[in-house]
């Protein structure tokens, strides 16, 4: 019991089962970035960054950062490289402007410690304070969507037709039509208020996906069809981290370009981990009347730290994964969650097979309903007030539409400093404020 003290849980307020359970949701709703981090960084094995090691440093950097947010912050949040983020690193540092991947890795880890300055310093916990409680509510909201938008996306139900944009998927056939089945399963088991009912929707939507096939390729429909889940075997080897472990690149770090490639890291990271735990705080009820949420600065410190150790062991920027809203939506409050998170992504690499066979497919229920959950934040926005509702729609609608949960939040505070500041509402507006919005505006105009 003292072990469980230090992870925050309190067994008059908690349980243990409903903290397993939260941890285990988490984890799964998660657990694709074991799979699409080391798929990305595919496209540099060419530049000697082996594909198999980015699985082993992406499954270190959640086990460390998660670990240290149960430890140190106690929170249910867990962490592991962002999506997005590993996307810059890769397409745009590493393949448009022509960096090696060690100077990528190299302005992670300057990142990191920037980071780890910012919190020790209240910098990151005053920017999270400053913010408008009608704006967090709207972040709250907005990150509902998002997390919905991706479930949506990754089953297949909403697809890229390359003519409007989006559309619906073949929702009776495949991917889609398995993502619905399991919508169905899972939301009868909530509605029944059975405990558990987002793990055990994933893993029957997992099993009957052995019954449904999707094609090889979505982009190449003649390569042929494959059953949605697909068994990938129990056990295999941990590759060794050892080919991009501590790889750094020192002779750029005073060049131009770092400095570019560092500040946008840094934006992007800190909006998006900024959103998600807002967001996660409001639904687990964990955010004081005044709109502050308690133990934040362990939070943030959880996040720097996971970044500065990943960028050791060789991967992206990691960070606050919005997915533990999945975890809380389960029961989740304490670190046995993300307790048990950690613990999974460390069995996920001695399993990762077994644990890769759950498809996406599967997953997206759970993420849709997370979204449903999230969405009641809204009714704290008073939308007779337009100098506040209009913010909050921009911050809600931009980030599943940009895709992106830093964009929302910046182009929702420029438009609530501008927007109040014309009308001569500037009691409204903070100093933190006005400085957030004018380096949002030259973000937008310099990057």
């Amino acid at each position: 019991m003292s072990f469980l003290k230090i992870l925050g849980f309190d067994p008059q307020k908690h349980s243990i089962k409903t903290e397993i359970v939260a941890g285990i949701t988490t984890f799964l709703t998660m657990a694709y970035i074991l799979a699409v981090n080391p798929d990305i960084f595919g496209n540099l094995e060419s530049m000697g960054m082996p594909k198999d090691s980015v699985f082993t440093a992406t499954a270190l950097a959640a086990i460390v950062g998660t670990l240290f947010m149960a430890i140190y912050a106690k929170k249910p949040y867990a962490l592991a490289p962002g999506l997005g983020l590993n996307a810059f690193f890769v397409y745009t540092v590493c393949l448009t402007m022509g960096y090696t991947w060690q100077f990528a890795l190299t302005a992670v880890l300057i990142e990191g410690v920037i980071f780890v300055i910012l919190t020790v310093t209240n910098v990151r916990e005053a920017i999270i304070n400053a913010i408008p409680k009608a704006m967090k509510s709207a972040v709250s909201a907005g990150i509902g969507l998002f997390i919905a938008f991706i479930g949506l996306v990754n089953s297949h139900i909403i697809v890229d037709n390359g003519g409007t944009i989006i559309n619906l998927g073949d929702i009776m056939h495949g991917a889609a039509a398995l993502a619905l089945i399991g919508l169905v399963i899972t939301s009868v088991l909530m509605i029944l208020k059975i405990r558990g009912a987002m793990l055990i929707g994933i893993i029957i939507t997992a099993i009957l996906g052995f019954f449904f096939e999707e094609p090889v390729d979505y982009d190449d429909l003649s390569k042929g069809m494959k059953a949605v889940t697909v068994y990938r075997g129990v056990v295999d080897n941990v590759p060794s981290v050892w080919p991009i472990f501590c790889k750094f690149e020192w002779h750029n770090i005073f060049s131009w370009n770092m400095v570019i490639v560092v500040f946008t890291f840094l934006f992007i990271d800190m909006f998006d981990t900024i959103g998600t735990v807002i967001g996660v705080s409001k639904k687990a009820n964990a955010m004081n009347a005044d709109g502050t949420i308690p133990g934040v600065k362990r939070v943030l410190m959880a996040d720097a730290v996971a970044t500065v150790f990943g960028a050791i062991c060789g991967t992206s920027t990691t960070t606050t994964y919005v997915e533990s809203a999945s975890g809380v939506a389960e029961g989740g409050r304490t670190g046995l969650t993300s307790f048990t998170a950690a613990i999974c992504f460390a069995v996920a690499l001695f399993f990762a097979p077994l644990f890769l066979s759950i498809p996406s497919a599967a997953t997206a229920p759970a993420l849709i309903l997370v979204g449903v959950m999230m969405m009641s934040s809204i009714l704290d926005v008073d939308f007779s007030d337009f100098s506040e509702s209009i913010p909050a729609y921009i911050t809600m609608i931009i980030m599943p539409l940009a895709y992106s949960i830093s964009d929302g939040i910046m182009l929702g505070m420029i438009s609530y400093v501008v927007l109040n500041a014309i009308c001569g509402k500037f009691n409204k507006i903070n100093i933190m404020m006005w400085i957030l919005a004018i380096l949002f505006i030259l973000r937008y105009c310099l990057l």
